[in-house]
Parts: C-alpha cells; structure tokens; sequence
C-alpha cells in the first residue's frame, strides 16, 4: 500500500526516496579519503520524514559512517533535522528549505562524555532531478568550521 506524502512537507518531497553515490572526505586532523554512500529519505504519512545513511571506504568497501535521523518542516520552507551517530553524537540543525536547495546550520549539539567535540555543523544540499549534492562542514577537535565532506548521489528508485 503506498502511502501520501503529508502534506505539509511538499517542499521537501523530492529527498523521498534512496539515494548513491560518491564522496570526498577531508578535515585538518585527518587523511583526506573517498567513499561510497547511501542516503534513504522514507515517510509514513505522517509529518517527517525518516533519514537513514551510511558510508564505505572507496578503495576497501570497509563500513565508515552511519547516521539516522528525522526531518520536519517547522513552518514553511523551513527544516528542523535532527540527526544521531552511534559515536555519541546528536545534532539539531535547521534552516531554509528554497527551490532545489536547503541550508541548514546547527542549533545545538549534544554528545556522551567519550565521543570526540564537534560544536558546529553545516550541511548544504542541492537537489538537481535525480541528482543530490551536498557539502557538510564542521568545527570540531578544537579546529574551525571547515569543509569536511562534498558528495555527490543519484536515485536509485
């Protein structure tokens, strides 16, 4: 049975679906690496959707980064994500949702006593037909904001 988008995320309709590609990782306190990703943006009906992603090393296919989530509209053109990484991070973002482009900045980061500092995150994201890019920066480990990842996905469904 398929069910209706809700209504009120129409402007985020064209994330639903899953999504692969590839990637470039970098960051001052690190060897800069490529990857391979999925991304699935999955709803029920109901006002969010659900985000599910998940990285591998280019060279090796050796898992790299998970992280889920959920996406809301707080009000018109306007995202609220809310985004958990089993290293003990937590991060809430938010920000403007345009015509194939949503930017959104973090609002408040929380973690456990042993996962590494990140005070801030921005991830941009460009939506292009079947085409989903996007740029994540961070401040993190004592290092300014600074890009960390640039990737580029297309749908697979």
């Amino acid at each position: 049975m398929t069910v209706a988008l809700h209504p009120s995320l129409e402007s985020l309709a064209r994330l639903v679906g899953t999504w692969t590609g590839s990637g470039h990782g970098e960051y001052p306190t690190i060897d800069p690496f490529d990857y391979d990703e999925t991304v699935t943006f999955s709803h029920t009906g109901r006002p969010f959707l659900a985000y599910a992603q998940s990285t591998a090393h280019a060279g090796d296919g050796r898992p790299l980064h998970v992280e889920t989530g959920y996406w809301r509209l707080a009000r018109p053109n306007w995202a609220e994500v809310v985004i958990v990484q089993p290293t003990g991070l937590t991060e809430v973002t938010e920000g403007a949702v345009a015509a194939g482009t949503i930017e959104l900045r973090s609002s408040a980061m929380a973690r456990t006593p042993t996962a590494k500092e990140v005070t801030a995150v921005e991830r941009d994201f460009a939506v292009d037909g079947d085409t989903l890019r996007y740029t994540l920066r961070m401040a993190a480990v004592g290092q300014p904001l600074g890009t960390h990842l640039v990737a580029e996905l297309h749908r697979v469904d």
